[in-house]
């Protein structure tokens, strides 16, 4: 074995570098701890997989400087109709999310859910991650890994020359997929519905931006020889799934692509295939020891129009960074690494629930109906409901979720409001490196300069100026909920 580098030494160690271990590197940096992070392939997939990001993920993004660009076809929630061909009829279109109430998530950020192909996406969370300093190392993989009480041991091997070293890292995130290495080691079990079906797909390019003029963007192929999906990436790649299981030649492949978009002579240029396990499984535990789950090993959850596969994981990974640099940099004690299996983990049961609740996998239901009620994507995303020890008043009377980002009770996502349009900046913008006291009343500022001093820990205080913002002060008094004796 090599000894060149058998002394690393890392905080962090997260094994996997796709969207959710990126966007980990990316929020632990951003709080300046030290992150290094293994990926056993040298770049992102050929055949990009999710391609909806929600609006709480562009908020996540927004607090750490990564600006993504908004969708060339899509703006608002994506449509989606059901056709026999994208040339044939085109038989109805699906609501993108039943029972909405009270508006689109979109209504209530500063930002807007996009489409962006998954490799576009892992490009820019590189490029993020190395300006703030984390070490990404590509065609890396773990062999093997052990940890005790004060931290965790890990063998990596060198992809370019099949050397090996080890690397000892206070904690460890397991990114690394639905088959994860790390949790299979860890003896973790899973739950949930489990394998739904194996799937199919071919990615291409065909001129057939001309079918996207009515706004719809996602396409059920409905005919009597072909079941299929088909969708654009926004960036000239589209994509076809196919449910069957079935290896095509390039020419078959080429074929049932016509066949979905009903012409026998549009000119397709193939990319890639790819072929996937279309699942749905909990982790029974998102963490041992010193290490945790995110993303994909922690719950694999099918694509559906409420986007909860990427944009989950994504979340996991900004809840638990900044749990680790709290502990890391001694503002926190030990014990707060706990609330993250119980944050994580109800909100991927609440979705995963919700999936089969709604109409994109309703047949894989035992009966008729399912008795989840439907919880509209604005509740969903920006709604969802906490509980954990740092959360007393969270307590088992609360519903999962608020109805609407402003009807919040404690543990939810704080609410939205512009403190300059100008600026387009966002009462969300104070948020997301550390403590933040935020009030209308200029005394609560002496307060968080005092508990700064006697703590130790930071807490910045933002003041909502009534005498130059009227508008904004009312609107955080009633947005977080708070009166004239909550004022002082």
């Amino acid at each position: 074995m090599d000894t060149s580098r058998d002394h690393d030494n890392t905080p962090v160690l997260i094994v996997g570098g796709s969207l959710v271990g990126l966007s980990a590197a990316v929020f632990l940096a951003w709080h300046r701890v030290p992150t290094v992070l293994v990926e056993r392939h040298t770049g992102s997939s050929v055949h990009p997989r999710a391609i909806g990001y929600t609006t709480r993920t562009l908020e996540l993004f927004r607090s750490v400087g990564i600006e993504v660009p908004r969708s060339v076809e899509r703006g608002g929630p994506p449509r989606r109709a059901r056709v026999e061909s994208l040339a044939g009829a085109w038989h109805e279109e699906y609501p993108w999310t039943p029972h909405a109430q009270g508006g689109s998530p979109d209504d209530f950020s500063p930002v807007h859910g996009t489409a962006i192909a998954q490799d576009r996406l892992e490009s820019l969370l590189r490029a993020r991650a190395i300006e703030l300093g984390a070490d990404l190392r590509l065609g890396t993989k773990l062999i093997a890994f052990d940890q005790d009480d004060d931290g965790v041991t890990a063998v990596l091997n060198r992809g370019d020359d099949g050397s090996q070293y080890r690397m000892r890292a206070d904690y460890l995130v397991a990114a690394d997929g639905g088959s994860s290495t790390i949790r299979n080691t860890l003896g973790i079990g899973r739950g949930g519905r489990g394998l739904l079906s194996v799937q199919r797909s071919i990615l291409f390019r065909a001129p057939l931006q001309d079918y996207l003029r009515h706004g719809v963007v996602q396409f059920e192929i409905d005919h009597a020889d072909l079941k299929a999906f088909l969708t654009p990436y926004s960036d000239g790649r589209w994509v076809l799934m196919l449910g069957d299981d079935t290896e095509r030649t390039e020419d078959e492949q080429r074929a049932v692509v016509r066949q979905a978009v009903g012409r026998s002579n549009v000119p397709i240029d193939l990319i890639t295939t790819g072929r996937w396990e279309l699942a749905a499984a909990i982790a029974d535990q998102f963490s041992y020891g010193r290490a945790f789950l995110a993303g994909d090993a922690a719950h694999q959850l099918p694509p559906n129009r409420g986007g909860y596969g990427a944009n989950t994981g994504i979340e996991d990974a900004h809840n638990l960074s900044w749990k680790l640099a709290a502990v890391l940099g001694g503002t926190s004690r030990p014990e707060l690494l706990d609330t993250y299996d119980s944050e994580r983990r109800p909100i991927a049961w609440l979705r995963h629930d919700q999936l089969f609740a709604r109409a994109d996998y309703k047949a894989f239901l035992d009966a008729p109906e399912s008795a989840v009620p439907i919880i509209d994507d604005t509740a969903m995303e920006l709604g969802q409901l906490y509980r954990s020890a740092a959360l007393p008043e969270t307590g088992a009377d609360l519903p999962p979720r608020a109805a609407r980002p402003v009807d919040r009770p404690t543990g939810t996502r704080a609410p939205h409001l512009w403190l300059d349009t100008t600026a387009h900046r966002s009462l969300l913008d104070e948020f997301g490196r550390g403590w933040v006291l935020v009030s209308d009343d200029h005394a609560w500022e002496l307060a968080a300069a005092r508990a700064t001093a006697e703590l130790g820990v930071s807490a910045a205080f933002t003041h909502i100026d009534a005498a130059t913002a009227p508008d904004a002060a009312a609107q955080f008094r009633i947005a977080y909920g708070l009166g004239p004796a909550a004022r002082r």
